[in-house]
């Protein structure tokens, strides 16, 4: 898919200048301590065990390991697709400037659908920090042990094939989906979509055999699949991963479909310059460290690292691409 393409996204790095300078706003005269940020609570639009509560803690696990921050606390804000913590933060701006919250592609999503009054222009952009490639998985016990049997089955009878996902409908799980049977020449439309509020209980239900597979993130997926509990049965990445190289791609199928899905990090708005500079340098320096790169490894995330500006500017950009796919797809 050509719009598909154009939502790929390329990698890109601080020079060790502006992180410095950065850093020299964060440390302020007179302070020279080894953790850069004292404190940084995180706020999760979802529940344990969603690809933000991962992204969250795996990026608080990998700072304070090592030192770059002093204590990283841990909040999960279920409810509206993500809505109810977005409006949390803007509500209360003025005592949560030690907060970042995750959040992704469905920030714009949700916003273009109306799921949410607000969007990502009102709160403090800080950086995007990984990319996670999507995958379907089946239950262990599962007859579908690829995802061209997935199809077989749904063109069989779509509406007996049920494609659960930790999102809203119209949500990012649901575009995935759609966007891989369209590329296997199937109307999209047709999908059947069972929406949950979060990873965690998309996978319960895929366990129970209630939904058919489930279209989640790939370092959702990887945990499960190593503990045996799940097939993987295709992912969207150009080539296989290292993190669980028996997943085969969407392509090697036969499926010609890419898909990466940026993570990163807001603040409340009217945030101080400063603060909001000292966390953009802080994520910057954490690239380098070998604590975030053993995150990102048992994870399968990719490192696509856009910050202040140049964040504003990639997510612009991605609001009038998905609004063109989605337009395309029937979503809109």
């Amino acid at each position: 898919m050509k719009t598909l393409s154009r939502l790929r996204m390329t990698r890109r790095t601080f020079a060790a200048t502006a992180v410095a300078a950065a850093l020299s706003l964060s440390l302020g005269a007179g302070s020279a301590s080894a953790a850069d940020i004292d404190n940084i609570h995180f706020l999760i639009p979802g529940g344990a065990g969603g690809g933000w509560d991962g992204t969250a803690r795996g990026t608080g696990e990998a700072l304070t390991k090592s030192g770059i921050v002093g204590k990283a606390s841990y909040e999960n804000m279920s409810g509206g697709g993500g809505g109810k913590a977005i409006g949390f933060l803007i509500e209360n701006a003025a005592s949560n400037h030690d907060t970042l919250m995750v959040n992704s592609t469905p920030i714009v999503i949700r916003s273009l659908v109306g799921r949410f009054p607000h969007n990502f222009r009102d709160l403090t952009l800080v950086a995007g920090t990984i990319g996670d490639y999507a995958a379907f998985v089946v239950n262990k016990d599962s007859d579908i042990n690829s995802f061209n049997d997935l199809l077989e089955a749904y063109r069989a009878n779509p509406r007996d094939v049920a494609i659960g996902g930790g999102s809203v409908p119209g949500g990012m799980d649901h575009l995935v989906a759609a966007m891989a049977m369209q590329a296997a020449g199937e109307d999209p439309t047709k999908v059947k979509y069972i929406p949950y509020d979060a990873g965690g209980k998309a996978m319960a239900s895929l366990l129970s055999g209630e939904i058919a597979a489930l279209s989640t993130g790939f370092s959702e997926a990887v945990a499960l699949a190593q503990a045996g509990e799940v097939k993987i049965i295709g992912m969207t990445g150009a080539e296989r991963n290292d993190a669980f190289p028996d997943a085969p791609t969407l392509k090697e199928q036969g499926v010609d479909t890419e898909f990466v899905n940026w993570r990163g990090f807001f603040a409340a708005p009217g945030l101080p310059d400063a603060k909001a500079e000292a966390y953009r340098a802080a994520l910057a320096k954490m690239y380098d460290t070998p604590e975030w790169e053993e995150v990102r490894a048992r994870n399968g995330w990719v490192n696509i690292h856009n910050s202040g500006k140049d964040f504003e500017s990639f997510l612009v950009n991605q609001e009038t691409v998905i609004k063109d796919l989605m337009t395309k797809l029937g979503f809109l």
